[in-house]
């Protein structure tokens, strides 16, 4: 597609392989500019080894995105907001919702109708319509959101839906009673889980959503929109999403996250032209200027 469209040939290359390719472009003294889309810990990998040779490097890294439900939100507005978020791709996106926070007077029932929505969700053959979710991407992915459901169950949060799988198919699954320090709700998950968490006051709900290493995508469910723009500013985040899930973008935004959720420039729209070019400062006159030398 991109030929039919006019693009020069040999401009662009797709060089499918392992580690060793990511390697050899990010020695390559030819390569002046790094993307990396990927996890937090080989983004640190690649920018220690870029730092000796002072090449640009722009990391797009993991994230465990919150959204947070005020306590005047539509409950089932923000269940199916929050299903949406977790469940999408099969949680396989890096702007997954990760964390549900909640009101504790509004959890029971939030979590009630999550999980009435997960358990109603259809998961096989992603070539069957009928299906909304298919597998995830392997069996070592697989063990891992178990091991993190299992683990966090564990550590005192209830199982309201799924928590098991067939093959690489894993039920959408929702956790209630989450512990803040409990591995599901610490860690980027990357499958169908939804750890739902309580807050008392909205100020203990910002420092939830800050305390993480993370900080790539937030969403705000409110009635007060004007409001919530207020509490995106003390949000420690990329992306803020008023009245939306976390998982948005759009091609003509510029996109990225801060703390160990990326770092560099942005991707999209005009942010782009400032990521993969470089500046240049001309100057020009008529004549030589004259100096007193």
């Amino acid at each position: 597609m991109l030929a039919e469209a006019g693009l020069p040939e040999g401009l662009l290359h797709v060089l499918p392989g392992g580690a060793d390719v990511g390697e050899a472009l990010v020695a390559h003294p030819g390569v002046p500019c790094i993307s990396f889309t990927g996890s937090t810990a080989a983004g640190r990998v690649i920018g220690a080894a870029a730092a000796p040779l002072l090449k640009k490097v722009h990391l797009e890294l993991g994230g465990n995105n919150a959204l947070l439900v005020l306590p005047d939100a539509d409950l089932d507005d923000a269940a199916s907001a929050g299903a949406f978020g977790s469940f999408l791709h099969q949680g396989q996106i890096c702007m997954t919702t990760g964390r549900h926070l909640v009101p504790a007077d509004k959890a029971e029932e939030y979590v009630a109708k999550l999980a009435e929505k997960a358990t109603a969700i259809k998961v096989g053959d992603p070539e069957d319509p009928a299906n909304a979710l298919g597998p995830v991407i392997d069996a070592r992915q697989r063990d891992r959101i178990h091991d993190l459901v299992v683990r966090t169950v564990e550590r005192g949060a209830a199982l309201a839906a799924g928590g098991s799988y067939e093959g690489l198919f894993y039920r959408p699954t929702v956790l209630a009673d989450v512990p803040k320090d409990a591995p599901a709700f610490c860690e980027e998950i990357f499958g169908p889980v939804a750890p739902v968490t309580t807050y008392e006051t909205v100020e203990e709900a910002i420092e939830i959503i800050n305390s993480s290493e993370y900080g790539l995508s937030v969403g705000i469910l409110t009635t007060d929109a004007f409001g919530a723009i207020e509490l995106a500013e003390r949000i420690e985040s990329g992306a803020v999403h008023i009245n939306d899930q976390t998982v948005d973008d759009e091609a003509v935004a510029p996109f990225g996250g801060v703390k160990a959720s990326g770092t560099g420039g942005r991707f999209g729209g005009s942010a782009s032209l400032d990521t993969f070019s470089e500046v240049q400062w001309v100057t020009a006159q008529t004549s030589i200027e004259r100096y007193p030398f």
